[in-house]
């Protein structure tokens, strides 16, 4: 294969802070060289463009190639929550094929059969069809019982596994946060103590299991204390958020947007303030997306009817770079968040501009401005409870195992 050049960029390396102006080398899909060039190559021109290993979103609902592209994301960890369910290991083949050519597609197995919570699913044969991780859907599994021995499964067979944290016995049909703003507008509501529970109790069953357990979004300031506590301990745990908990709080409900309601739902400013912390102080590991695009079937309903649900691909990279302007992170703690931990934890050689890695990168200019709007994205769904925000920061182009993908 041909040997390639990208030149006069600013690469971020792991462990730095900051990227640094050289020259990147790639040959049959791997990075061979970082800061060397090789003679009668191709050239991708970078010039005052950030060089940064391409995001790995863990844990969207759905495959959405142009999505994905705009927004920067080479490889998705896909949940199970689909039709069929991804519980055998048909449907985890079927699902891996879906991104090629343009992205890598890892599904996550079914921790359940149908995700019901009750019977195993075939989680050692869906391993050997390609599944990285178990998860446990958009739902709590109730049965602690069947919790610990998924846990002890997958820390056998060295597979983690990632759950939904909402205790669902008090959360019930709640659709909002227990707050003024949720009795203002009459809508159900639990206390965010509903994620704290289930915290505590996974915690508890990560340390009898020894499972590496992954806590796909932590919104609440309880439940991060929870998540420090365990990394103290030394337990085999991590934790992500979403933009959507990071930036916005239950006031973007008030006028029943059905855009705003996420699952677990939006929490008050105190609760968003501390997520902020847990970004700044390392506690959080991953930011993904959360990708769910709902078309107006599942979102122009009564806010209590409405699915809940973002399209968070085209936006993820934008609204988290703002964390960097702000001073909150560096450049390198972003994309450690949006690439290198989700690929540690799904154990792939990718996530980082290494020699040997996959030469999954994007070219980014982090100061292009652009508005987010719902009636011109283009994913599947428009449904961005950031309608109308002006963000900073485009992917101009983007290689997938060395080869540029289109737009």
């Amino acid at each position: 294969m041909t040997f390639i050049n990208i030149i006069n960029g600013h690469v971020l390396l792991p462990g730095t802070d900051k990227a640094e102006a050289m020259s990147l080398q790639i040959h049959d899909g791997k990075i061979i060289s970082v800061d060397a060039s090789a003679n009668d190559a191709v050239e991708i021109e970078a010039r005052d463009l950030l060089i940064a290993p391409g995001i790995i979103d863990f844990g969207v609902f759905k495959t959405d190639k142009p999505a994905f592209r705009f927004g920067g994301i080479t490889r998705a960890a896909l949940m199970p929550d689909q039709s069929p369910v991804h519980d055998d290991p048909a449907t985890i083949r079927y699902a891996a094929l879906k991104g090629k050519p343009d992205l890598w597609v890892h599904p996550l197995a079914a921790a359940t059969q149908g995700l019901t919570g009750s019977k195993l699913a075939e989680i050692a044969l869906m391993k050997e069809a390609g599944a990285l991780g178990v998860a446990t859907g958009r739902k709590w599994i109730s049965d602690s019982g069947t919790m610990l021995r998924i846990m002890r499964y997958c820390a056998a067979l060295n597979l983690p596994v990632i759950v939904h944290s909402e205790d669902s016995g008090l959360a019930g049909n709640a659709v909002a946060t227990e707050s003024e703003t949720a009795s203002l507008l009459g809508l159900s509501s639990a206390p965010p103590l509903t994620e704290a529970l289930a915290i505590a109790r996974d915690l508890l069953l990560a340390e009898e299991s020894g499972a590496h357990v992954h806590f796909r979004q932590v919104t609440t300031a309880r439940g991060l204390d929870l998540i420090r506590e365990g990394k103290s301990k030394g337990l085999r745990i991590s934790c992500g958020i979403t933009p959507g908990h990071l930036f916005l709080s239950n006031i973007a409900i008030f006028d029943f947007r059905t855009f705003a309601r996420l699952s677990p739902p939006l929490r008050d400013e105190a609760d968003r303030l501390a997520c902020i912390a847990a970004v700044a102080d390392g506690t959080i590991d991953v930011i993904a997306s959360g990708h769910d695009p709902r078309g107006p079937e599942d979102k122009r309903l009564p806010f209590s009817e409405a699915e809940p649900g973002m399209a968070g691909a085209e936006t993820l990279l934008a609204l988290t770079l703002n964390l960097v302007r702000d001073n909150i992170i560096t450049t390198g703690r972003l994309f450690e968040l949006l690439a290198t931990n989700p690929g540690r934890i799904l154990g792939l050689k990718a996530g980082e501009i290494k020699v040997g890695f996959e030469a999954d990168l994007i070219l980014v200019d982090p100061f292009a401005p652009w508005q987010v709007d719902s009636n011109r994205m283009t994913a599947l769904a428009g449904n961005t409870p950031f309608d109308k925000i002006p963000v900073q920061g485009r992917v101009r182009q983007m290689l997938k195992g060395g080869k540029v993908v289109s737009a």
